[in-house]
C-alpha cells in the first residue's frame, strides 16, 4: 500500500486524524512510538529549526529532509508545500519530487511567491483567486498516483474576509484539491466553515496547540475536520528544553530538563527510538566472531 493511499484511508476513519510536528528523523521516530499513526512537516517549524523562515528555503531542501524523515519512519507523512513554490508550470515538478519522496500529500496555499516572511506576524500577501485555481488544477494534473493527496489552503479569514474564504476554498475544491484548510483562528471561524464546506477539511490551531482547543476532537469531527495537525507544540518543547539546558551547561549546572534521571538511561530511549537492536543483530550475524571480513 502506498503512503497515499494509506493516508487516505486513515481519513475515512470513524474520528480525526491527528498528526504531529515533525522536524527530523528521530522526531518522526519518536512520534511513531508515541502511536500517531501519520506525521507531518511544517514549513514554519524547518525554517525556525534552520536559523532563517521557511520562505528562505528551497523546494530541494524540503524533499531531502522529507525523505530523511521517510527513510527513517514509515508514517504516511505530508508537507506543507508552502506555495507549491512557483506558478503553475512548476507545480508539475513539485508534485513529481513529492511523490519520488514517498510523500502521502502537500498542502498548497494561496500566497504571493517568494513567500514573504510577513506571514509569522499575520500579515497575508494572497495570490489572485484565478491563479491559485490554476495550481490546484495543474498539481491535480501532474499526479502520478491519484491518490496523493492535494489539500487547498487559504488564510483570507485571517484577513477578515470570511466570504471570500469560501469562495475561494469553494474553487479550489473544484480544481481538484482533495481536502481544504481554510485557517480559521477562532471557534467560531471553525465552525463557520465546518457548517458550509463538505469533509475532508484540515485544522490546525494557531496558538497553544491541539490540546489548548476549546473544542474536543469529536465535535471537530462532527464538523467536517478530518485531518488535525499540531504545528508547533514539538519546536515549542525542544527549543525550551535546548535553551535551558545550554543555559544550565554556561553556568556549569545539571540540565533542569534531565534532572536527576542518567544520561545512560535517555540515551537508552534513543537508541530504542532509532531500533538500534535491530541493527546490532544484523551486524552479529554478519560480522560476529568467526566471520571472515
Amino acid at each position: 500500500m502506498t503512503p497515499a493511499r494509506a493516508f487516505r484511508e486513515l481519513l475515512d476513519g470513524p474520528e480525526p486524524l491527528v498528526a504531529p510536528q515533525v522536524m527530523n528523523p528521530l522526531a518522526a521516530k519518536l512520534a511513531e512510538q508515541s502511536g500517531f499513526k501519520t506525521i507531518y512537516l511544517g514549513g514554519g517549524v524547518v525554517g525556525y529549526i534552520n536559523g532563517f523562515t521557511e520562505a528562505t528555503l528551497t523546494l530541494t531542501e524540503f524533499i531531502q529532509l522529507s525523505l530523511d524523515i521517510r527513510t527513517a519512519c514509515p508514517l504516511p507523512l505530508v508537507l506543507d508545500g508552502t506555495c507549491g513554490w512557483g506558478d503553475p508550470v512548476h507545480l508539475h515538478r513539485t508534485i513529481a519530487m513529492c511523490e519520488a519522496a514517498g510523500l502521502a500529500g502537500i498542502e498548497i496555499e494561496d500566497q504571493l511567491m517568494p513567500k514573504r516572511v510577513h506571514h509569522h506576524v499575520g500579515i497575508e500577501h494572497a495570490i489572485p483567486q484565478d491563479l491559485m485555481v490554476a495550481n490546484i488544477r495543474e498539481a491535480a494534473s501532474a499526479r502520478r498516483d491519484p491518490d496523493f493527496v492535494i489539500i487547498g489552503r487559504t488564510n483570507q479569514i485571517r484577513r477578515n474576509q470570511r466570504d471570500d474564504a469560501l469562495k475561494r476554498a469553494e474553487a479550489y475544491k473544484e480544481a481538484g484539491s482533495d481536502m481544504i484548510f481554510v485557517l480559521a483562528p477562532t471557534p467560531e471561524d471553525l465552525r463557520f466553515v465546518g457548517e458550509r464546506l463538505p469533509p475532508p477539511l484540515m485544522m490546525m490551531p494557531l496558538a497553544g496547540g491541539l490540546a489548548a482547543m476549546s473544542m474536543s476532537p469529536a465535535e471537530l469531527y462532527d464538523l467536517g475536520y478530518r485531518f488535525l495537525v499540531d504545528p508547533m507544540t514539538t519546536l515549542f518543547a525542544m527549543h525550551k528544553a535546548m535553551r535551558l539546558s545550554y543555559e544550565a551547561i554556561a553556568r556549569g549546572e545539571p540540565d533542569p530538563t534531565l534532572g536527576d534521571d542518567s544520561p545512560g538511561a535517555e540515551l537508552e530511549k534513543i537508541h530504542e527510538a532509532i531500533g538500534l537492536e535491530r541493527w546490532l543483530a544484523v551486524e552479529r550475524v554478519t560480522m560476529g566472531e568467526g566471520k571472515e571480513n
